[in-house]
């Protein structure tokens, strides 16, 4: 019977109805601290969250997991050579497609404009096995890019840029300017619009795609290729994957995987929410000292009540017992609200930041600089019950001592002056 009576007076002493108004002030920034520090925390972990997520589903889905290519001093292969590897590459476990590509540089002029372009020459249907491409198209289709199509897909960033939409001609103009006896002539060709794509990365404002055999003939390659490009279904598994690979071809063929270029990107991220999620579980930490310093205080206020209680033959057991409800209670109390904040705030955050933009007429994230151009969310059930852990744990912590320093009251001392 002990615990529901703790649990009684525990109540009845909740500090936030405390007649002296400092100690209910004192309470009540104590749950207030507490439900922002949670709310807060579980906020930026479901950002990182997103991020992560982001990088994976869109960034990774239109890169190669892995690439083999030929050695610079090795003369250029044909897709027939290439294709000699294809069965393989098949009988390797986790590997779920493989496709040709021819990757240049150039120029898209249009308008009056010109815009710098790393332009991927696909195989259609193939390119379907090693790229999610078709999922971000918000206009055309990769159908349009076929053998003297003269087609080509480009980021919604880029036509803004240069003022096109679908069904546009764009000027796609080399970088490899040929010497002749006649002098020296840019190669250049007419090329329509047939989709435009949307990932939300700097790949938006750089990337085109066209057909391998459109592009071939533009830049005068034949029917060479660079190499094959690879899809995984273990992003984490490139390294053996890769070494697989190796055994099957020649030492002249060089391989590079996604962590090379956004392996830093992946790794930052995942630092970064451990470091702010270190940082700010000391905003917890801060409200639960709170907890202390107004549960210090009622202690001093309801000394004359603990004294009696302890002539009534309380124990001290339930004495302790009736601060520790009480300090659970405020801690309870703030990690609930910020729960639910949390909750809120990752729901809508991205919402919140783009409406933030519009009204301020600027972008907090430019996708020259970070791997997206808007802020993802994320809700991860494991950090939210890793965050309202730590918040009760340290909220059960810090009633330790005050309930401890209650149950040392001297009942005889207190009501000398009674």
């Amino acid at each position: 019977m002990q615990t529901p009576f703790a649990l009684f007076i525990g109540k009845r002493y909740t500090s936030i109805r405390s007649r002296n108004l400092l100690i209910g002030f004192i309470s009540l920034l104590s749950i207030i601290g507490l439900s922002l520090g949670v709310a807060v925390l579980i906020t930026v972990l479901s950002v990182m969250n997103g991020f992560d997520r982001e990088l994976q589903n869109r960034i990774l889905a239109m890169v190669p997991h892995i690439t083999i290519y030929n050695g610079r001093s090795e003369p250029p292969m044909s897709n027939a050579q290439w294709a000699d590897y294809q069965p393989a590459l098949d009988n390797i476990d986790g590997i779920t497609g493989t496709a040709p590509f021819l990757q240049v540089e150039g120029m898209l002029l249009a308008n009056g404009r010109s815009k710098g372009i790393l332009l991927n020459g696909v195989d259609t249907q193939q390119e379907r096995q090693v790229s999610s491409i078709e999922s971000f198209l918000v206009a055309g289709s990769l159908e349009t890019l076929s053998n003297k199509s003269y087609n080509i897909l480009i980021g919604e960033e880029m036509a803004r840029n240069l003022g096109v939409a679908l069904g546009d001609s764009v000027t796609v103009v080399s970088t490899v300017v040929p010497i002749t006896p006649l002098g020296e002539f840019t190669r250049y060709k007419k090329f329509t619009i047939g989709g435009i794509f949307r990932v939300g990365s700097q790949l938006d404002n750089g990337l085109a795609v066209a057909h391998l055999s459109d592009v071939q003939r533009v830049y005068r390659l034949g029917n060479s290729i660079d190499g094959l490009r690879i899809q995984v279904n273990d992003l984490f598994n490139v390294d053996g994957i890769s070494q697989q690979i190796r055994a099957e071809v020649t030492d002249s063929h060089l391989l590079s995987n996604w962590t090379w270029e956004y392996g830093n990107v992946y790794e930052n991220i995942r630092l970064s929410k451990s470091l702010v999620g270190l940082l700010l579980s000391l905003l917890v930490a801060v409200a639960a000292f709170n907890v202390v310093v107004s549960l210090i205080m009622v202690v001093k206020e309801k000394q004359g009540d603990i004294a009696i209680l302890r002539t009534m033959g309380t124990s001290l057991h339930s004495i302790r017992n009736i601060f520790l409800v009480q300090g659970l209670s405020i801690g309870l109390i703030g990690t609930l609200l910020g729960l639910v904040l949390g909750i809120i705030f990752s729901l809508t955050v991205s919402d919140i930041v783009s409406w933030i933009e519009s009204l301020l007429g600027m972008q907090f994230l430019n996708a020259d600089v970070y791997p997206v151009n808007y802020l993802p969310s994320q809700l991860n059930i494991l950090d939210i019950l890793l965050v309202c852990g730590i918040s009760l744990s340290l909220s059960m912590l810090a009633t330790i001592l005050p309930a401890q320093s209650a149950a040392r009251v001297d009942p005889a001392e207190v009501l000398r002056y009674e």
